[in-house]
C-alpha cells in the first residue's frame, strides 16, 4: 500500500514584537537563563534564584510568601518589599501598580521562554524602577499547532497543572496558557508554636492569551491575562487575596542597514489586594483581628516607543516612555473588644516619564556605549481619611500636596575582546526609583508591629561602577567575574521609632512586644562586592555550574539615626552562592543536584534579630521515554534544613518549607 503524498501546508513565520537585543548589552553584567533552566524550577522566582544576588524581600519563595514581601532586588544591596529591580515581560512592567511587589504566580514558567538578569542600574531603555537591575522576561516563541500539558503532585498537598496551546489563526498565532496550583503548605513556627500558628496555604490560577502576527517586516502582538491568588498567612485569621488583569499592545520592526527599526507599546494593569492582619496573644494560643484591608483597587498604565538606527560599526536608539499608577487602600482597623472600630481610605496617583538616547560604536575588538535619560516624577491627588465606623465622625483628614521633580540618569560601558574567547569590560551608571503608592500612603501591621506610611518620601538614587572579565575554560566552558561598587542614596527604609506598650497619636496603641516603625528616606547604603560564574562540561554527559555573589553593604545615616550607622540593611545577606551538577546518565535519563547557600541576614534595621546562614540541596531526576514526554521526580530541601525566614520581637522564629517531594510529567505535541 502506498500512502497518499502529504498535502502542502502554509508556513506561518512569527517573530517577537520587540526590538532585538542591543549591542550595548555586551558591556554590562547580564545573565541569561534559557527555557530548560526556567522550567526546571517549580516556580519562576525559584528558577531565577539560580542567579546569586537575586532575592525576594524575605527568604520564603512565592510558595509561602505574603504578596507584599515578594518584591525583588538584585546584588544584595538592600532588600525591599516594593522591589528595587524592575520586572518586565516583553517590555511590559510586571510590578504591582500599588505596591511594586510581583505576583509571581501570575507568571507560570510555561509562558516564559527566556530571562535576562541585568545587574546594575538600568538607565537608558529600561527607565524608572530599574534601580538595582532588571529582570527581563521573554514570552515563548509562537509555534503554530503546538500544545503542551503538565501536572505535578507532591507532599504538602501540592497539586499543579498547566496547559498551553498555539492555535494558527489568520495571519498569525493565538497562544493560550492556563495554570493553577494548590498547596496545603506548612506551619512556619516550630519552637514556641501555639494554637494560633497555622499553615501557609496557597491557591492560584492564571490564564493568558496572546495573538501575534506579522504584517510585512513589522510584528504586532496583543496580550491579555487574568489571575487570582489566595493565601493563608500562617496565623489564625490572617490571609491574603490578590486579583488582577492586564492588557498590552505591542508592535516592533527590527532595524536593518537600510531601514530604521522601531517599537511602540501601550499597556494597562489592574490589581486588587485584600489582606487581613492579626495580633498574637502571649503564649500564641489566640489571635485577634487588628486590620482588614478589604480592597486595594489600583491601576497602572503606560506607553513607550523607540527608534533604532544601525550602521556597520554602531547603533543609535532614541526613545521615550511614561508610566502612571492610581490606587486606593480601603481598610478597617483599631480593634476594640474584638471589633474593628475605624475605617481608612488612603491613596493617590504617581506619574513618571522620560526621554533617552543610547549609542554604541564597535571599533574592531572594542565596543563603546553611552546613554542618557531625563525623567520627571510626580505624586498628586493624595489623601488619607480616617473615621469612626459607628458614627462616621472624621478622625483624620490629610491631603498631602502634589510633589515632583526632574532627575537625570545615564550609563557608560566598554568591552574589549582581548584575544581568543577572553574579554574585559567596565561600566558606570545611575538610576532611580520613585516610591510606590503603598510606601507613600498606606500604614500596615504585621503581628504586633505597626509601620507608618510617609507621604514626604522622595525617589531613591543609585550610583555605581563595575569592572569585570571572562572567557573560556579549556574549550569546555565559560567563566566571568565582576567587581562593583554601588551607592544607594535616600533608600526607603522601615525605621524603628519605639517599642510597645505605648500610644502614638497617629498609629494608636502599640502593644507590649510590638514595634512602631515608619518608612523614611534614610542616609545612604554603600555596597561593594564581587560576582562570579562558571559553567563547565566536565565530560560529554556531565555539566557543572557554579555562581557566587558577595556584597558588603552598610548603612550610613549620619546624625539622622546614629544607632543605624555601620549596620547591615535589613533582609540583606552578605553572600549567596549556588552549585549545580547534572549528569546525563542515559540519552533518556538525567540526574541533577543543586545546592544553594545564603549568608546570615537581619530581620530588622537595628540588626538585633539575626537570621542564621542556611544551605539547602535539591535533587531532580528526569526521564524522557519518548521525545515529547518528560517524567520527573524531585526533592527540595533534601536534608530537611530549618531555614529561618523571620523573627518576632519576642524571639519566635519562622521557617521556610521542610523537605518536599514531588513528581510529575509534561507532554508536548504538534508544532515544529
Amino acid at each position: 500500500m502506498i500512502a497518499d503524498p502529504p498535502q502542502p501546508t502554509e508556513t506561518v513565520v512569527v517573530r517577537s514584537a520587540v526590538l532585538p537585543p542591543s549591542p550595548a548589552d555586551a558591556a554590562f553584567s547580564i545573565i541569561r537563563l534559557d527555557t530548560a533552566t526556567l522550567r526546571a524550577g517549580p516556580r519562576l522566582d525559584e528558577a531565577l534564584a539560580n542567579i546569586p544576588g537575586f532575592s525576594l524581600f524575605r527568604r520564603t519563595s512565592s510558595l509561602g510568601a505574603n504578596p507584599t514581601t515578594q518584591g525583588v532586588s538584585l546584588r544584595g544591596i538592600a532588600g525591599s518589599g516594593a522591589s528595587r529591580a524592575l520586572v518586565i515581560l516583553d517590555g511590559v512592567p510586571q510590578n504591582d501598580p500599588f505596591g511594586g511587589w510581583v505576583i509571581w504566580t501570575r507568571l507560570p514558567t510555561e509562558d516564559i521562554g527566556a530571562a535576562s538578569i541585568v545587574r546594575g542600574a538600568g538607565a537608558g531603555p529600561y527607565g524608572a524602577g530599574a534601580l538595582t537591575g532588571v529582570v527581563a522576561l521573554r514570552e515563548t516563541t509562537p509555534d503554530p499547532g503546538a500544545w503542551s500539558l503538565g501536572a505535578t503532585f507532591g507532599s504538602l498537598g501540592l497539586a499543579k497543572g498547566a496547559a498551553t496551546a498555539d492555535l494558527p489563526l489568520g495571519p498569525g498565532s493565538l497562544t493560550i496558557v492556563a495554570a493553577g496550583e494548590h498547596s496545603d503548605g506548612w506551619t512556619p513556627v516550630v519552637l514556641g508554636r501555639g494554637a494560633a500558628d497555622q499553615r501557609l496555604t496557597l491557591d492560584d490560577r492564571t490564564v493568558s492569551a496572546r495573538y501575534q502576527f506579522d504584517a510585512g517586516a513589522t510584528t504586532h502582538a496583543l496580550r491579555g491575562s487574568v489571575y487570582e491568588e489566595d493565601r493563608s498567612s500562617g496565623l489564625a485569621g490572617a490571609a491574603s487575596r490578590a486579583r488582577g488583569a492586564s492588557f498590552s499592545l505591542s508592535s516592533a520592526r527590527a532595524p536593518t542597514f537600510d531601514a530604521l527599526g522601531w517599537r511602540a507599546q501601550a499597556w494597562v494593569l489592574g490589581s486588587d489586594l485584600a489582606n487581613t492582619s492579626v495580633s498574637v496573644a502571649s503564649g500564641r494560643q489566640t489571635t485577634a483581628l487588628s486590620n482588614n484591608q478589604y480592597e486595594t483597587p489600583a491601576i497602572g498604565y503606560g506607553a513607550n516607543m523607540a527608534v533604532r538606527r544601525v550602521w556597520p560599526k554602531g547603533t543609535l536608539e532614541l526613545g521615550l516612555d511614561i508610566r502612571g499608577a492610581a490606587g486606593e487602600d480601603r481598610e478597617t482597623f483599631r480593634p476594640l473588644a474584638g471589633v474593628l472600630t475605624k475605617r481608612r481610605l488612603t491613596g493617590g496617583e504617581t506619574l513618571t516619564g522620560g526621554v533617552y538616547g543610547e549609542a554604541t560604536r564597535q571599533d574592531g575588538p572594542l565596543l563603546l556605549t553611552a546613554g542618557a535619560r531625563v525623567d520627571g516624577w510626580s505624586t498628586f491627588d493624595s489623601h488619607r481619611l480616617e473615621s469612626v465606623i459607628a458614627t462616621g465622625a472624621s478622625t483624620l483628614d490629610l491631603h498631602p500636596g502634589a510633589r515632583g521633580g526632574v532627575l537625570p540618569s545615564g550609563r557608560l560601558g566598554a568591552r574589549l575582546d582581548v584575544g581568543g574567547d577572553e574579554w574585559l569590560r567596565a561600566a558606570a551608571y545611575t538610576g532611580f526609583r520613585a516610591p510606590t503608592l503603598n510606601e507613600l500612603f498606606r500604614p500596615f501591621r504585621v503581628g504586633n508591629n505597626v509601620t507608618e506610611a510617609n507621604a514626604t518620601l522622595t525617589p531613591e538614587r543609585l550610583y555605581g561602577v563595575e569592572a569585570g572579565g571572562g572567557g573560556a575554560i579549556l574549550g569546555r566552558g565559560t567563566w566571568s567575574v565582576t567587581m562593583f561598587y554601588n551607592r544607594l542614596e535616600n533608600p526607603v527604609t522601615n525605621v524603628t521609632l519605639g517599642k510597645g506598650p505605648f500610644i502614638d497619636p497617629v498609629a494608636g496603641l502599640i502593644p507590649a512586644g510590638g514595634l512602631l516603625l515608619q518608612r523614611r528616606n534614610l542616609g545612604t547604603v554603600n555596597a561593594f562586592g564581587l560576582e562570579a560564574e562558571a559553567a563547565v562540561n566536565v565530560t560529554r554527559t556531565v555539566r557543572f555550574d557554579a555562581a557566587l555573589s558577595w556584597t558588603h553593604a552598610r548603612v550610613a545615616t549620619g546624625a539622622a539615626a546614629p544607632r543605624l550607622n555601620g549596620l547591615v540593611p535589613a533582609e540583606t545577606p552578605d553572600i549567596s552562592a549556588n552549585a549545580r551538577l547534572s549528569w546525563r546518565l542515559h540519552p533518556k535519563l538525567t540526574l541533577a543536584a543543586e545546592t544553594r547557600y545564603q549568608g546570615e541576614r537581619f530581620d530588622d534595621d537595628q540588626n538585633t534579630r539575626r537570621l542564621s546562614a542556611a544551605a539547602t540541596t535539591d535533587f531532580r531526576v528526569e526521564w524522557r521515554p519518548k521525545r515529547n514526554l518528560t517524567v520527573f521526580l524531585a526533592a527540595a530541601n533534601l536534608a530537611d534544613e530549618r531555614v529561618s525566614t523571620g523573627e518576632t520581637a519576642d524571639g519566635i522564629f519562622s521557617y521556610g518549607p521542610p523537605l518536599t517531594v514531588s513528581a510529575g510529567f509534561s507532554i508536548r505535541g504538534g508544532g515544529r
